[in-house]
């Protein structure tokens, strides 16, 4: 285990190398997957439901590998290799760095980190997902519903995870969902289906459901209008073409301008400006025969504006809309409400990358050399990650069985304090001796009763 490998007089500068050398060796993903257990067990996570997602580190350096290697390599998803450092799409908004990519799977119950994997950093989500969840299943027997970002729905993918079940968004690259976007009316919401609504906080939503096959899958799909999200679509809409205009303006005054020598060029001017518009169209309504000041003959072109009515009108039906789709049909089937829910709470994964890029946890940058111990740094904040979840877990679960909250940190009270609040409000303690007595200072009655919220090991450092 974890706790027996390093040994308190590992820990000083020069040997955290060895140490981390000595972890890799020793098998990242069987620590993880053997602590995990335990906390699925000891604390009893509700697994009904998991969420995949992805994110990118970047990384100073060269890291230099041999690139014939690489193509020699048979592809796994638990690689027998370390990893490839190397450009890609980055998250962090640093392309011009080289990166890597970390996968991760949460239980919807407390965001607790169940599945850690990292990746190369030119991986792409699409290629890999279906691989990380039939892994996922592999190493953690049990029945949970998959929920993942529209990166998951391919055909390729579908087929691999046929025998799993998911939620997942539909990418509006495929022409069905495109259609439906398109033409499908979503369902006016009943009288007394509002207060139900209200009371899950989908006040804003309405929703209609069509039974669709897709890679020879049969599935539900869920067409949603969020009404918020439509509003914000329409407004970056109307931007849009608020801004278009101006540039088409400026282009319109430019190809008028513009003296060609032959007819046939004036056309191929034209399109490449229009490559340039979505919303708006620059036509041509005559090209007239003239000279120049040299006498020589050239051509002009006239034209006007247009607005790609089809288009807009396109962009305006899909405003706020989009759809969830899901393999569980039948006796299996979900309510509308909870698929939606359900993706709603894809947040638990982004809420773990938070914590692991938090600039104060040190984490934002790296500055170790070997990819296999940027493999192993992962692995370490992932189960730092596992294990502030769990005590933030635990003591929502506290404040909810005594029904008693807590101030936040704009001083309304709350049950769902971060544990993170919880470290900034115990700041203001301190252990004093004074002639000889020693006390603890500070130690006010809310901070006492958090402190009876926590197991002893915490009490006994403060009481």
């Amino acid at each position: 285990m974890l706790g027996e490998r390093i040994k308190p007089d590992y820990l000083n500068d020069d040997k955290i190398g060895r140490v981390m050398d000595e972890l890799y060796k020793y098998g990242l993903n069987d620590i993880f997957i053997e602590v995990v257990l335990e906390v699925i067990k000891k604390f009893k996570i509700d697994l009904k439901y998991s969420h995949l997602d992805s994110t990118s580190f970047h990384l100073d350096g060269e890291y230099k590998r041999e690139e014939d290697k690489e193509k020699q390599e048979e592809e796994k998803i638990i690689k027998e290799r370390p990893i490839f450092i190397k450009k890609g799409y980055s998250r962090d908004h640093r392309p011009d760095l080289k990166q890597c990519v970390l996968d991760l799977i949460t239980s919807q119950d407390g965001d607790i980190p169940l599945f850690v994997r990292v990746g190369d950093g030119n991986e792409s989500d699409k290629a890999v997902f279906g691989k990380v969840l039939v892994e996922f299943k592999k190493q953690i027997k049990f029945d949970s519903i998959m929920v993942c970002d529209s990166a998951l729905y391919g055909q390729e993918n579908l087929q691999l995870i046929q025998h799993l079940k998911w939620i997942t968004r539909v990418p509006m690259t495929i022409k069905k969902a495109k259609e439906l976007v398109q033409n499908i009316e979503v369902e006016e919401v009943k009288d007394e289906d509002k207060e139900k609504r209200s009371d899950l906080n989908l006040e804003s939503y309405t929703w209609k459901e069509e039974i669709v096959t897709y890679g020879g899958i049969k599935q539900t799909w869920l067409i949603v209008l969020s009404e918020k999200r439509q509003k914000s679509d329409l407004e970056k809409l109307e931007k849009q073409l608020s801004q278009e205009e101006k540039k088409s303006q400026k282009f319109l005054k430019e190809i008028q301008s513009e003296e060609f020598e032959h007819p046939q060029a004036a056309p191929y001017k034209l399109k490449a400006i229009n490559k340039k518009l979505r919303l708006l169209e620059i036509k041509e309504v005559e090209l007239i025969k003239t000279y120049s000041k040299k006498k020589e003959k050239i051509y002009k072109m006239i034209s006007l504006i247009i607005k790609k009515d089809e288009e807009i009108s396109r962009k305006t039906k899909e405003a706020g809309k989009f759809i969830l789709a899901t393999n569980l049909v039948e006796e299996n089937k979900l309510e509308a409400s909870e698929i939606l829910i359900t993706y709603k709470n894809q947040q638990s994964t982004e809420r773990g990358f938070r914590f692991l890029k938090d600039p104060l946890f040190f984490t934002d940058s790296f500055f170790v050399e070997k990819p296999e111990r940027i493999e192993t740094v992962l692995f370490l904040m992932s189960l730092c990650l596992l294990i502030y979840n769990l005590g933030q877990r635990e003591l929502r679960n506290c404040l909810k069985r005594v029904k008693k909250g807590i101030n936040n940190q704009v001083g309304k009270v709350t049950l769902r304090p971060t544990l993170r609040w919880i470290f900034q409000c115990f700041q203001g303690i301190h252990y004093v001796i004074l002639n000889g007595v020693k006390q603890i200072v500070n130690l006010t009655e809310e901070r006492r009763f958090i402190l009876s919220l926590l197991p002893a090991s915490c009490q006994r450092y403060y009481l």
